[in-house]
C-alpha cells in the first residue's frame, strides 16, 4: 500500500509498533525493510525524514488486522 503526507512520524511509528504482523518498508530499489526493527526505522528513514514529514512511501503488511489499522491511521491525519 503506498502511504502519503504523513506529518506525525511519531503516531506513524506507534501505529506501526502496534502491528502484531510484520510490517516492511519497499525501497525504490525493491529492497525490503522491516519497519518494526528500530534500527530499521532510525537507518531507513533518516533520509526520507529529513524535511520532518513524508511525502510517500510504500509499505507491506501481512496481517488484515494490521492494515486495517494504517488504513486508520493514514484516514484519520
Amino acid at each position: 500500500m503506498k502511504v502519503q503526507n504523513i506529518n506525525d512520524i511519531d503516531k506513524f511509528f506507534e501505529v506501526i509498533d502496534s502491528c502484531k504482523g510484520r510490517v516492511e518498508l519497499v525501497t525504490g530499489e525493491g529492497d525490503r525493510l522491516n519497519l518494526k526493527s528500530k534500527l530499521s526505522q532510525y537507518v531507513s528513514m533518516a533520509n526520507i525524514f529529513s524535511d520532518g514529514s513524508i511525502s510517500e512511501l510504500e509499505i507491506l503488511a501481512y496481517e488484515p488486522d494490521d492494515i486495517t489499522k494504517l488504513v486508520n491511521f493514514m484516514m484519520e491525519k
